[in-house]
């Protein structure tokens, strides 16, 4: 059947569908990581940045195709996560600028949308690099540009459209050399096409199933607690367990969303939001014991925060306020200490939103905001919290957990903001940071060969250390950061790592490195099983 026009339903379905496809295949898109580290969360990050536009969509009442794609380019504007969800956001965001003035889409209106997408998202990013989403997108709307002078079919050109853009995204391996090494295609790209994908599904698909879901949903524009699907937050540990982590996580994903399944040595960790954790947690009980269980009623927090929020209306001002992302109770405790009004959890694998750095700005005081992301894959979302508020706000963009804590230590109270920037700013240049994980998957990276599971240490953005001892590689990676310059080695233990083997390994490092003072400090940090300090 021949389509020519897309009307306000028509696009609703369209973006449903286009969500649904991105989210099936997400686990897919996250594989696709050039580092094969457990924290390869590109298709989570593009899925989440998509449901919140769909939930904004929910909330439009009218008919109105403009209005659909605006409310879609606020919604992925505040769900916007990582990197690639930011580019998404202005994707979309674009998108909804290229419809303006029309009440109804044909194959020019659309082509147009596509163009202005790419345009857009090209110019929220400073060096935009090519063999990435961005390629992809510029390429669709290429080919969508010289379709719209003969094809006025919907289907047809968006089928072309999609050809066009697989065999960009097969290229991308060209254009970077990092992708070719790794042997995968451009995981941003990946997602962006299985969205168009989505969306043509929604086309030539029978089923107004979906249509429906939209005309019974709840339209109440309001913040209350009944906007929240899910009630429970619930999160636990499975430990023994050499079940396969992939299996639990699709056998429970049916029961909520917000799902992370994670698996490393022989325990899973697991956060979902869900109506039924009690079916959850029986199913996780299956494979091993459970630990560290914790099941919060997302509604009831809701009503508090409102009543806190209520009674809390006038807070002290002050002149400075600082706002980060770290993940484990330690780290955040050590940013507590230094000071930091508000913590964001958040960082490898639980990249916050575009929105839940502008609530924790809403929650501080102060005249001036200063944002530490301390995590390369949080600053542009951090960046678009700031050009969407009307605070004083900076965004030191600090890339690692010993950045943001280096940047702290150097901040002095009675200085100007312009005199602090510039001192936090040298001081978090100065620290070298190392990490110590572990292997997703077999790969070659510059040379080194990787199994699934070996331990690697990584600086500077490469992996300098590999094997099958955590303190073994950590001594092998502290011999490549560490030079004549350095004088103090802070170690950072996680969650999966007891107080007694990181002062075994502090013992080992400072028979290497007698001329630096050792610190070691407990983190408490998931899937990375030592950060290292040095300066």
């Amino acid at each position: 059947m021949k389509i020519e026009y897309l009307d306000a339903t028509l696009l609703k379905k369209l973006f449903i569908t286009a969500a649904n496809a991105l989210d099936d295949n997400k686990e897919l898109v996250n594989s696709l990581n050039v580092f094969p580290v457990p924290d390869g969360d590109t298709g989570t990050n593009m899925s989440l940045t998509v449901q919140s536009a769909v939930r904004h969509i929910k909330m439009v009442e009218d008919e109105d195709v403009e209005k659909i794609a605006s409310a879609a380019a606020k919604g992925s504007l505040m769900g916007a996560r990582g990197n690639s969800g930011v580019i998404l956001s202005q994707i979309f965001r674009g998108f909804a600028k290229g419809l303006k003035g029309n009440e109804k889409i044909d194959v020019a209106t659309l082509a147009n949308g596509f163009k202005v997408a790419s345009d857009t998202a090209y110019k929220a990013v400073m060096k935009p690099i090519e063999g990435t989403v961005l390629t992809v997108a510029r390429e669709c709307s290429k080919k969508a540009l010289e379709l719209k002078e003969t094809e006025t079919d919907i289907v047809i050109f968006l089928k072309e459209v999609i050809k066009h853009g697989d065999i960009t995204l097969d290229k991308t391996p060209e254009m970077l050399d990092v992708l070719k090494e790794a042997g995968v295609v451009d995981a941003g790209g990946k997602g962006l096409m299985f969205i168009l994908k989505g969306a043509l599904e929604g086309l030539t698909g029978n089923d107004d199933v979906l249509i429906e879901e939209y005309k019974q949903a709840d339209l109440s524009k309001d913040s209350t607690d009944e906007n929240i699907k899910y009630s429970y937050c619930t999160e636990f540990i499975i430990n023994n367990t050499n079940k396969d982590v992939n299996n639990f996580r699709s056998e429970i994903s049916s029961y909520g969303d917000s799902l992370l399944v994670v698996g490393a040595d022989d325990i899973i960790k697991a956060h979902i939001h869900t109506n039924n954790p009690g079916i959850v947690i029986e199913k996780a009980l299956k494979l091993g014991e459970l630990t560290d269980i914790k099941i919060d009623n997302m509604k009831y927090q809701h009503r508090n925060e409102v009543i806190e929020e209520t009674k809390n209306d006038k807070k002290e001002a002050k002149k400075y306020s600082f706002i980060t992302v770290a993940m484990g109770e330690g780290i955040k405790n050590v940013f507590k200490d230094l000071n930091v009004d508000y913590v964001i959890l958040g960082g490898q694998t639980m990249n916050p939103s575009t929105e839940d750095i502008l609530k924790a700005v809403d929650e501080v005081t102060g005249e001036n905001i200063i944002i530490l992301p301390n995590n390369s894959n949080i600053v542009l979302a951090a960046n678009q919290a700031r050009e969407l508020s009307d605070r004083s706000i900076t965004v030191l963009p600090t890339k690692t957990i010993p950045q943001g804590i280096s940047a702290l230590l150097s901040f002095e109270e009675d200085l100007g903001v312009e005199e602090n920037l510039e001192s936090m700013t040298e001081a978090y240049k100065e620290v070298k940071t190392g990490e110590i994980t572990f292997a997703v998957r077999d790969t070659t990276i510059k040379d080194k060969e990787i199994k699934k599971d070996n331990i690697i240490g990584i600086f500077d953005g490469d992996i300098k250390a590999v094997g099958t001892e955590i303190n073994d590689v950590s001594v092998e990676l502290i011999k490549e950061i560490v030079d004549e310059d350095n004088d103090l080695i802070t170690i950072f233990y996680g969650e999966e790592v007891t107080k007694e083997q990181a002062i075994e390994l502090s013992e080992k490092i400072e028979e290497e490195n007698e001329d630096c003072d050792i610190e070691v400090i407990y983190g408490g940090q998931p899937l990375y099983y030592y950060l290292f300090s040095v300066e």
